[in-house]
């Protein structure tokens, strides 16, 4: 007997490997072995120079590798897998039939020709190959996965000569990394035209460029990781997947938002009512009462704006572009037009040949600001560098100006050349000319003709007042100048001071001297009260008067100029404002240019000249 026999016979005699299962009606597999197991078991029994004749091998392959299509759903639930019909001998006559094969990059190339049977004292006999002793054969020569079967099997049935590709290495699939899906439309923008509601759309403007969304909206979904399939080599090792990068929602949860696992998966919500922000470092979303953006604002990133919270822009305002809003901060260049409702604007670049307006609150340009308009109904207005510009506003505060038109409250500039400035305080470290450019000042110093009518009013009831009362004491002197009623009072006063006391013989006495100049005494006092009233109304009168001209003193105080150091030719003169009325400075920007640069009838000459300093206030009526 072979060496072959002998040992396929030992195999039989039950020394299968315990993963295999040989019956009369075939050879199966433990369904719940291991791949492992399966693997040395089928190793075993191709190195004892066995065969697995009626190989199935799409279940062999599917149980030693798991690739290929799932098990039919009959045979999942089966304890055994049957995979071949029987377990033969594989002779070595039969195994010299097989030859070498060649593998390059992943490919086992096998050359298909006839072959023949060498036998002793007699030509070569033909022979055929065989499919299940192939497999076998390969598993020897280290090709152990990925046999291509139909090509085999119909190379070998057909008998002809052929050089195919008889198995591939299978590459790793790579699985997917985790990714952050948006699920809310809130988070949009939409960059379509506005509609003015009216069937016409405003071309400048997007229809909704800074998404504002509810609390507790769902804005993000954490997809999962998905792993990778592994491959194998030709010689069955494995070739395992890049494992998958996985993401947490916290590294992109900011400020208003929170991850929460809710059905469906891993989500961020947003935790309150605000407009969505995006940091370009973090990456981080935020929700807050404040819009920030970092793309500036042009005709191709936002349009005109209408805002309706906070906002901060990190890149330009292009020309011709309009934000309105309130407290706006914007960190790059502007062209275009800022207007705010309230708040501050705050510019931390330059200001080139834009409009700044603001209808409560502060405007500062921490760059230069050339050629624009700056303007606030209430507020302060301070600037580093202006050049060319048109400013008013409650308070100004620049440090370089140069041909600028100013109205303000008040106005403080470190160096100020070529410049016309209006103001009821005016306070300028050096000042003077810039080329064709005059320096003007102007005094704002009110008009306190109201002032002079009112009192002019009241001056006559004062007088009226004061003689009233003299008269009133001329009557009433002329009545107690009489004899009966002066020794009457004489008497009746040292008895009410118990100075005199009166015997009962006099008091009917005086009772008949009270009589007889009663009459007299009634109208003495009918004369006091008038006298009095006279003089009350002559105080009052004279206390108007007082607060009129205190109100005046206080209105004129608040004009004042000083000059520190003058340059070149200076002219100060008066400027009259009407109290009462809107501000001077809250006029539009060409009335303002107008104001300050021409000359008005009733302007009074201060000051003239390079020589100084200034230092003017206006005289005060006590």
């Amino acid at each position: 007997m072979s060496d072959d026999a002998t040992a396929l016979e030992q195999t039989a005699e039950g020394e299968l490997p315990a993963a295999i299962v040989r019956r009369a009606d075939g050879v199966y597999f433990q369904a719940d072995a291991a791949a492992v197991a399966c693997l040395t078991a089928v190793s075993q029994m191709f190195m004892s120079s066995a065969y697995f004749a009626g190989l199935d091998y799409a279940v062999f392959s599917k149980m030693l590798y798991n690739v290929g299509p799932d098990l039919p759903e009959s045979l999942r639930s089966q304890p055994l897998l049957r995979f071949a019909d029987s377990i033969q001998p594989f002779h070595a006559a039969r195994r010299a039939l097989y030859k070498t094969v060649k593998v390059i990059n992943g490919e086992a190339e096998y050359y298909f020709e006839p072959v023949y049977f060498e036998v002793p004292d007699l030509p070569p006999q033909p022979a055929r190959l065989n499919f299940d002793e192939f497999v076998a054969d390969m598993w020897i020569k280290g090709i152990r996965f990925g046999i291509d079967a139909p090509a085999v099997r119909e190379v070998i049935g057909s008998g002809r000569l052929a050089r195919i590709t008889v198995a591939r290495r299978l590459n790793a699939v790579p699985g997917k990394d985790a990714a952050i899906e948006e699920v809310s439309q809130d988070i949009h923008r939409s960059n379509a035209p506005k509609d003015m509601g009216d069937g016409r759309l405003d071309l400048q403007t997007f229809q909704n460029r800074f998404p504002q969304v509810k609390p507790n909206v769902k804005l993000l979904r954490k997809v999962p990781r998905t792993a990778g399939v592994r491959g194998y080599e030709l010689s069955g090792l494995v070739l395992e997947p890049p494992v998958p990068k996985d993401i947490e929602l916290a590294s992109v949860a900011g400020e208003g938002t929170v991850v929460e696992n809710l059905r469906g998966g891993e989500f961020l919500v947003s935790a309150v009512e605000g407009f969505l922000s995006v940091d370009p470092a973090s990456k981080r979303l935020s929700i807050g009462p404040k819009i920030i953006s970092r793309e500036g604002v042009s005709a191709r990133t936002t349009g005109n704006l209408q805002l309706t919270g906070e906002y901060e822009e990190f890149g330009d305002v292009q020309e011709q572009r309009v934000v309105e809003g309130g407290n706006i901060t914007i960190h790059g260049d502007v062209f275009g037009n800022i207007a705010s409702r309230g708040g501050d604007i705050s510019l931390n670049k330059n200001l080139m040949g834009g409009t700044i307006t603001n209808a409560d609150g502060a405007i500062r340009v921490r760059g230069v600001a050339s050629g624009a308009v700056l303007q606030t109904r209430h507020g302060e207005i301070a600037l580093t560098r202006a050049e060319s510009c048109i400013i008013s506003g409650t308070r100004v505060v620049i440090g370089e100006a140069s041909n600028c038109e100013i109205i303000a409250e008040e106005v403080v500039i470190k160096v100020a050349e070529g410049c016309a400035i209006a103001a009821r305080k005016i306070e300028i470290v050096h000042a003077g000319p810039r080329k064709q450019s005059e320096m003007l000042l102007y005094a704002l110093v009110p008009d306190t003709s109201k002032f002079d009518k009112k009192i002019a009013e009241l001056l006559p009831r004062v007088t009226s007042a004061a003689r009233e009362a003299e008269a009133h004491q001329a009557e009433m002197d002329s009545i107690t100048n009489q004899t009966e009623v002066r020794n009457y009072l004489t008497l009746a006063t040292r008895v009410r001071k118990r100075e005199l006391t009166l015997t009962p013989e006099q008091l009917p006495l005086f009772q008949k001297m009270a009589e007889a100049v009663g009459p007299s005494l009634r109208q003495v006092a009918k004369i006091s009260l008038a006298m009095k009233a006279a003089q009350v109304r002559h105080e009052q009168a004279q206390e108007e008067v007082g607060n009129v001209r205190r109100q005046k003193s206080a209105l004129q105080r608040g004009s004042r100029c000083v000059v520190e150091l003058l340059t070149g030719e200076v002219l100060l003169r008066t400027m009259s404002f009407m109290p009462g009325e809107p501000p001077p400075y809250d006029r539009p920007a060409k009335e303002v240019k107008a104001k300050v640069r021409g000359a008005a009838p009733g302007m009074t000459l201060l000051h003239s000249g390079p020589l100084g300093p200034i230092n003017w206030a206006p005289p005060v009526d006590d």
